[in-house]
């Protein structure tokens, strides 16, 4: 049995978790992995917001997170939270209202995790489409078998593929919140240089400010931007539980370990990264337990 299990997570608001410096414009850019540029929620992000979750006096939750400050150098966590990477991107469509988009490298790196969490009879992706092509599972992108898939000023040939529909149940039966025909129906693959395109300028850009109380004006040097994966967006990541030696406290099992942060994720919405108190960051997560 697998020790590995797959994360995935939903945002249900714009979800911002920044790397504190601009980047081409942006004051507050989300975080980016550096060679790809294909966004992630850092699992030191992720670790952070659950262990909050939780209560620090339960001795399965310090099992899982580690001791408390003081007593840090004692041992580590027995849970290791992987980044969280970008799986499908939702876009803007003229049919449909909007599509899951991911690509042929994206689809890889997703392959891959649910390999590496022990995930059984993972059906094949079919092979990448062309520049002007997208894949999709039907008709609800389109309208028609002959019109075009649409995309904010991008349009493509689309597609019809039986092996990528089959894929896309496949992943939609482990997405959170039971929406898994509505997935499948919009999910779609687009070449890998038209996602490149897709991760730099499909992204959320809100304008920020703050107003000076008396005057109700903006204040010298208070107007920022921000960015933020959009709502809808699907993201995967790995947790992996190794048990640590404690030097007290009961021996824990692997079972033991994710028993506790299945109870945690299934608390409810979750909130990761910035500005909760506006909203954002508003997320479901679901572990995938492999064979």
């Amino acid at each position: 049995m697998s020790h590995t299990r797959l994360l995935v997570l939903q945002a249900l608001s714009p979800v911002h978790c920044g790397t504190g410096h601009a980047v081409s414009g942006i004051d507050l850019p989300i975080a980016r992995e550096k060679p790809t540029g294909v966004p992630i929620v850092p699992g030191s992000s992720l670790k952070g917001v659950l262990r909050a979750a939780g209560s620090d006096d339960d001795d399965k939750h310090l099992a899982v997170f580690g001791p408390v400050t003081k007593n840090a150098s004692e041992y580590g966590g027995s849970v290791q939270f992987g980044d969280v990477t970008l799986a499908f991107l939702p876009m803007r469509s003229l049919r449909g209202t909007f599509a899951y988009v991911t690509s042929p490298y994206l689809l890889r790196r997703l392959m891959r995790s649910l390999t590496e969490a022990g995930l059984a009879k993972v059906p094949a992706v079919p092979g990448g489409p062309k520049p002007e092509e997208a894949l999709v599972t039907g008709t609800v992108l389109t309208g028609g078998n002959s019109a075009k898939v649409v995309f904010e000023d991008f349009d493509f040939t689309p597609q019809i593929k039986a092996e990528w529909k089959t894929f896309a149940e496949f992943f939609a039966k482990h997405l959170p919140g039971g929406e898994g025909e509505f997935f499948v129906d919009r999910a779609c693959v687009v070449h890998d240089d038209v996602m490149g395109v897709l991760l730099q300028t499909a992204t959320e850009v809100t304008q920020r400010i703050k107003l000076d109380p008396n005057t109700k004006t903006v204040e010298d040097g208070a107007l920022w931007s921000e960015e933020a994966l959009p709502v809808e967006t699907l993201l995967v990541g790995l947790v992996a539980a190794t048990p640590v030696t404690r030097p007290r406290g009961p021996a824990v099992t692997v079972d033991s370990l994710y028993a506790h942060l299945d109870t945690l994720v299934s608390q409810g919405v979750i909130q990761v990264g910035g500005n909760a108190t506006v909203g954002r960051g508003m997320c479901r997560i679901k572990l995938v337990k492999g064979a």
